[in-house]
């Protein structure tokens, strides 16, 4: 089974029957379909609406038995196993977790414990790599973590990119355990704190908090490419429409205001003979806002002031930046001020759409429109649509 990009581009997601074909995460699809079709591949493109229901849930059944979580990324969350001290051992504790995530979500999952995130993060990704381990790792005596460090590649590190990867592996350090054992003076001076606290976390010194990240958020960007090349002013208008209600939605959830809205469109690098063309329009709010319509507003007169006629565009988006809390305080003599009602019909829209997205939205969005993401081979909405929900009859 592999999982495409946005528009069915590329392979996101890979299982280990395929990556046996010889496929690899981020290979173009088109190179590989024919080799997937020969031998029956199930090929399903991106639907960011199940994968987020089913994160929700996973959260949910690992913060049942560990109260102090950080959901790091989708798939992906820290949990505090402190509380779980005398109880049972680390590796009992995992395979709990595995076991009850498995059994609540039917997802499989790999379980790392260490002292440290770092090293939670090694012990993770040896439980996903080795099928021998049973998706958990718990290690905590030095000797088995250099034993793993010694297996495990510096770029595999947690916070260890590419550029860091290469210049490490022209100082000889290549595997995690030569990276533990760099001196720290030096890996400051070439690479700053980070890679500092890195090595620290490594050698068992905890430097990452479990909610360390969880500062609030300095910007928040929406943007798709889209499924089929943008060229009449109409249809980007309904795209950063709907750009900027998904980025006003998501200035909610957040619990904050706006005070400047960007937007930007580009056409693609890959399009021969087309005109290259890449620009971006700022606008200022009066005031901080978290209005829908305060952002398309501002998105829309940003994109009148950069709009190009025969471009061929690939591309747009729409950024909220300046972002503040619900109590920012406003300038009484200030000739705007906040639509009345604002906030109890944002609440309004917000709730009919938790039942379905879309359920009610911005006319100005179109309906089902031509630039709309490519997603041919998508799989039902088991979890968030009543009409995707399989019917079972029973005699």
């Amino acid at each position: 089974m592999v999982v495409l990009s946005n528009n069915d581009g590329a392979l996101v997601a890979v299982n280990r029957a395929a990556k046996a074909l010889g496929v690899r995460r981020g290979e173009p699809y088109f190179r590989c379909r024919c080799l997937l079709e020969q031998h029956n591949v199930a090929v399903f493109s991106s639907n960011y609406t199940l994968y987020a229901s089913f994160s929700a849930r996973f959260a949910t059944v690992v913060e049942s038995l560990a109260p102090r979580t950080f959901v790091y990324s989708i798939d992906e969350l820290f949990a505090d196993a402190s509380h779980m001290e005398g109880v049972m051992t680390p590796q009992a504790f995992g395979q709990l977790l595995r076991a009850e995530v498995l059994r609540q979500t039917t997802l499989t999952c790999g379980v790392g414990v260490a002292p440290t995130k770092t090293l939670a993060k090694l012990c993770n990704h040896a439980a996903k790599t080795w099928p021998a381990t049973g998706g958990v790792v718990a290690l905590s005596d030095p000797v088995r973590l250099k034993k793993l460090m010694s297996l495990v590649a510096a770029g595999d590190v947690w916070g260890v990119g590419h550029r860091t990867e290469k210049g490490l592996a022209a100082m000889g350090i290549k595997t995690a355990l030569a990276l533990a054992e760099m001196d720290i003076r030096l890996a400051r001076r070439l690479y700053g704190v980070t890679l500092e606290r890195t090595i620290r976390e490594l050698r068992g010194e905890a430097c990452f908090a479990l909610e360390e990240g969880t500062g609030a958020k300095q910007q928040l960007v929406v943007s798709r490419s889209f499924g089929a090349r943008v060229t009449q002013l109409a249809q980007m208008q309904q795209a950063v429409t709907k750009y900027a209600t998904r980025a006003g939605e998501k200035l909610r959830q957040e619990n904050r205001l706006a005070k400047v809205v960007t937007v930007f469109i580009r056409s693609s690098a890959y399009d021969a003979g087309g005109v290259p063309y890449s620009n971006q329009a700022t606008e200022v709010l009066p005031v901080p806002s978290q209005d829908t319509r305060d952002i398309i507003a501002a998105a829309q007169l940003g994109l009148s002031r950069i709009w190009r006629e025969g471009v061929r565009y690939a591309k747009a988006g729409v950024m909220l930046s300046d972002l503040q809390g619900y109590e920012t305080q406003l300038d009484l003599f200030s000739p705007a001020a906040v639509r009345p009602g604002s906030e109890k019909l944002m609440a309004t829209i917000d709730k009919i759409n938790r039942e379905g997205r879309s359920r009610i939205f911005f006319a100005g969005e179109g309906i089902d429109p031509e630039y709309a993401m490519r997603r041919e081979m998508l799989s039902p909405a088991y979890t968030t649509q009543w009409k995707d929900i399989p019917a079972a009859f029973m005699r």
